[in-house]
Order: structure tokens, then sequence, then C-alpha cells
């Protein structure tokens, strides 16, 4: 029988069915996508879409909240146990906006903030000068090492007691490696500003006990709800309950109105899942399916920034291969192998035609893929590299990726649980 999309709009029907093939047969490496569980896909496109729910669970702006306001609050109490948080708040609708929140609430247009720079794998939302956080505010940026690759808390440190900001930012979107949020705090503290921890690509690992957790440290903390967390496409704030109130306010009315319901269901279901074994488990797979992979890539002469990885997340420098990151992840893409083009510290190419390419392994731990196929995801990397104008050699490792994916399907279900 045909669905009712297919009835109605065959054509956007056809264009989902080819992206779920896509999907199913792809090695997405990307480090932030993932695949969600049949229940939060269940959740996300319920009935839930067709409600309005301005204000938070008993302060509606609208009647017909008995419903909403119980999943919104389930959502809540999963999330703080998961993060072990005080105080969370689970409308924002993306991290970026969770991100603009957490400033406005204890800051004023025109503080200094201080977040890691794009280029060096800091997010646009930590200050970048085209975000709106790089207008609205005055933004000082911080580095990576340039021999290590990592953070310098002494450099950090020093930057801070020169400018004071209202606000540090620590986290980031292309950093390979574990981030010390008490050291961030211990910085923060000395020049008396707001250690705002932004978790969005390692939050799974943290909900799963393989990454120290910024909750003790940090004033607020931000976060997707998706990538290594394993939910739907979302943002999530969480504080200490001294700035909860501010929070609230920050997120509505301040940035947005009315939350989408059908996101947060899915949130709710998605926290559920992250309280389990089995998510523990997988999180545990992320890091040591990306360890195998990093290893792996530097014996085939790959140089990675850090020289390694202690996440989910790889940042390849493509410039010893004699290979632009667009032009390699450009040629993974027609076999399969789904990544980004990304700038490496210091990269002397465009950021539009960068040096880096980067990769993650999340979505591929979902599926099931554990070390052995690492070693083998290093070598269709390899291949590629050194065939990187053979359209046949990219075509026949685009065949055997066909087949690692088809004996990894989807599970239909990640965990059982029943709270």
């Amino acid at each position: 029988m045909l669905t009712a999309l297919e009835q109605q709009d065959p054509k956007v029907a056809k264009l989902i069915k080819e992206e779920k093939l896509r999907q199913d047969g792809a090695i997405r490496l990307i480090p932030s996508e993932n695949y969600v569980s049949e229940a939060v896909m269940n959740a996300t496109g319920s009935c839930l879409t067709n409600k309005y729910a301005e204000g938070y669970p008993g302060k509606r702006y609208y009647e017909g909240q008995q419903i909403t306001d119980q999943i919104e609050t389930l959502a809540i109490d999963r999330a703080k146990k998961v993060f072990s948080a005080d105080h969370v708040n689970v409308q924002p609708y993306s991290g970026s906006v969770a991100n603009m929140a957490a400033y406005m609430a204890i800051c004023q247009p025109g503080d200094t903030i201080m977040g890691l720079a794009l280029p060096e794998g800091g997010h646009l939302t930590h200050g970048w000068k085209v975000s709106a956080t790089g207008k609205v505010f005055n933004s000082v940026q911080y580095k990576v090492n340039d021999d290590t690759g990592m953070f310098d808390y002494d450099e950090i440190a020093d930057l801070a007691k020169k400018h004071k900001p209202k606000v540090i930012i620590s986290g980031a979107t292309a950093y390979p490696r574990e981030i010390d949020f008490k050291a961030f705090k211990e910085i923060a503290d000395s020049v008396g500003a707001y250690l705002v921890s932004d978790i969005a690509h390692i939050a799974g690992l943290v909900a799963g006990g393989v990454h120290m957790s910024p909750v003790p440290y940090a004033d607020i903390v931000s976060t997707t709800t998706h990538k290594t967390l394993r939910g739907p496409r979302g943002g999530m704030l969480m504080c200490k309950e001294e700035l909860a109130t501010a929070i609230d306010k920050s997120v509505f009315p301040g940035m947005q109105g009315g939350p989408h319901m059908h996101t947060i269901s899915g949130i709710a279901v998605a926290m559920a899942e992250a309280a389990t074994a089995d998510f523990a488990d997988y999180a545990q797979q992320i890091v040591k399916n990306a360890k195998r992979l990093a290893e792996k890539l530097m014996e085939y002469g790959f140089d990675l920034v850090s020289g390694g990885t202690d996440n989910h997340l790889i940042l390849i420098n493509m410039i010893n291969k004699g290979i632009k990151g667009k032009k390699m992840s450009k040629a993974l893409d027609m076999a399969n192998i789904v990544s980004n083009c990304n700038t490496v510290p210091n990269d002397p190419a465009s950021p539009f035609n960068p040096s880096g390419v980067r990769i993650g392994t999340p979505a591929i731990t979902t599926r099931g893929m554990k070390e052995e196929q690492m070693d083998v995801i290093a070598r269709f990397f390899d291949e590629i590299a050194n065939n990187i104008d053979d359209a046949q050699v990219i075509e026949k490792v685009g065949k055997e990726v066909n087949e690692l994916c088809s004996a990894f399907p989807l599970p239909e279900r990640f965990v059982n649980f029943d709270n």
C-alpha cells in the first residue's frame, strides 16, 4: 500500500527514499552526523508537530497543554539525570541558538567574550567575525598551540588576563583531544569570567562517561541533541540553579517563540536511551574506533592534527599528500565515503578550499562497526589518496564500501528501556 506521502507528493517521497538509500549505503564519517533510533524518528514525526506551546510547563500562553507539559517535563528530568545538571532547558531550536541564548543571559552587547577561533577548530558561534556572536559582542579568539595542535592552557590564561572577558567559551567543532574543563574553570575564575562550555560534539561521550563532564565546572553548558548524543536536531542548555531564570528568559522570549514539541518529544526518547548501559558501550566504542582509525591512517602516512585523537573526531592535514581537502572529500564522496573538507590550524589555504578533511566515528559505530572495520576504512583512504584522479579505482572502492555497509544494516532498535 502507498503511504500518504507517496499518494500526495510522490516526488518528495521518491527523494526521501533515495536519501535513505544513500545513508544506508555510505560510510558516513561527518562527525556531526549520526543515525537516530526508530523510536526517536517516530516521536519527531508525530502529531506533536501540530502543537504550539509558548512558555514553559505550567506557564504556557496557549491552552491545551495537558500533554505537552508532561512531555517537556519528562525530557528535562531525563536530561538532568543523564548529565547530573541542576537545571535544563530543552527548547533551543539548535546549538547556535543555545549558544547565543547563553551569552545573552549573562552579557550585554559589547561585552567581551573569548572563544576558540574558527580556523583553529572553534565554532562560528564562539565569537567568529561573520557570526552574530562576533558582531554583538567584542570577541577575542584563542588558538591551539602551533607545535602540538592542542590547547595550551597557559597561553589561554595569558590571553584571558590581557583581555579580561566577561565569558570564556570552552568547546570546539574540530578539536580531536579531550578538553580539560577544570583548567578552563580555573582560568575563568582568575579573571572573574563566566565559563560557558559547548559540548555539542562530545555530549554523547560525556553522557556515556568517556569524556570529562563540564557540568561541575561550567556556569552554563550548551549542546546540540544530535551528533554523538544521537537524538533529534535540536539544542539544550544546562546551568547552575542560580542562572536558571536568566537562561529560561533568554531562550523564551529572548531568542525564540514557541518550542518545537515534536523535537522535544524526540529529545525525551533520546535522553532515556542515553541513560542505558547500551549507550555507554556505544560511547566507549566511538572512542575505540576513532583511536584505531587514527592509528591506521598515520600508518598510511596521513598527517593528523595533534597526532591522533581522544574523542570521536579526526582532523587530517592533507598538505603532505599534495591534495586539497575539498578534492579529497569529493573523491571520498564518489566512493560513498562521506566526510567534509575543513581548515587546519595555521592553514595556508583558503577556507573555501582548505587543506584538511574532518572525519568522525559516531555514525559508523551506531551501525555496529568496530576496530576491524576501521582498518578497512583506513585502507580505503589510502587507495583513494594514491589514486585521486583514477575514476576506476574510486569506483572499485565504492563497490567495496557498499559491500561493507550491507554487512552492517542499521538496527531497528538501539536499546530497550522502560523508564
